[in-house]
């Protein structure tokens, strides 16, 4: 085997044993999904009637779903801070492969660990009473790794510059709550202001979440080929600062 796919697979696997080895990680990434489920989709299922929808549960099932991709996909970025502090990073550096080849390891390593909280969390729901009309499996979980994937890359690009946990942590929070607010998770977008439309579009988790409904529920706002085309955009342009961003990187 190349010596690239070698280090790319050795750093898929990493990620996956960090992973299944912090229960803790894996539950505490399931508990406020789990909580918009139970409490506010099956509280609200019966105040709100969405066009298109049977119910509200079903509704935002989709984009819990993805609001799952995003929150386990962007703090997978947090393990670069981890590594440069444990000196993990620096001998990962000096290793003879490309830093393409870290990042793109990294990326599918963090991106197969949230396609997993995602699939878990569309279980939870289907046994909450979501009824998912699913034609292609294959379809679902490509578009969902490329949604993970593009948001891995945003969480490698700004981890790259950072030294500071706990400052990561809180420009996740800054950025993660505005996108999946905006995304038309919780509600419509059709009966949202303008303002707040024209806003959506800038936002790439609205595209996810659109896809998914597409692809999960069999309808959505934003034709399925343009969420596509647009996720496949944002992926490659991520994962190319992602790049960037860790090239200058000191070793």
């Amino acid at each position: 085997m190349n010596k690239e796919l070698e280090a790319v697979f050795a750093l898929w696997k990493r990620e996956l044993i960090r992973f299944f080895r912090s229960k803790s990680r894996v539950i505490g990434s399931l508990g406020m999904p789990f909580f918009f489920l139970a409490i506010l989709g099956t509280g609200m299922n019966q105040a709100f009637v969405v066009p298109g929808s049977e119910n509200y549960l079903e509704f935002i099932a989709p984009g819990i779903i993805g609001m799952v991709l995003m929150f386990g996909s962007m703090f997978s970025g947090i393990i670069v801070i981890v590594d440069r502090q444990f000196g993990f990073l620096k001998e990962t550096l000096v290793a003879p492969v490309s830093r393409l080849s870290i990042v793109v390891g990294k990326t599918l390593g963090g991106a197969t660990t949230a396609v997993i909280q995602g699939l878990i969390i569309m279980i939870i729901s289907a046994f909450l009473g979501v009824n998912f009309q699913i034609a292609n499996i294959l379809l679902l979980v490509l578009f969902m790794t490329m949604v993970s994937m593009m948001f891995v890359a945003l969480g490698i690009a700004i981890a790259s510059k950072m030294e500071d946990m706990h400052g990561f942590q809180i420009i996740m929070n800054f950025l993660i709550m505005p996108l999946f607010f905006l995304s038309g998770a919780l509600y419509p977008l059709s009966t949202a202001p303008e303002f707040l439309k024209v806003a959506s579009m800038f936002d790439p988790l609205t595209y996810g979440v659109s896809g998914l409904r597409f692809i999960l529920l069999g309808y959505s706002e934003i034709p399925f080929a343009t969420s596509f085309a647009v996720i496949t955009g944002f992926t490659i342009l991520f994962i190319g600062i992602a790049i960037y961003a860790f090239n200058s990187i000191e070793e």
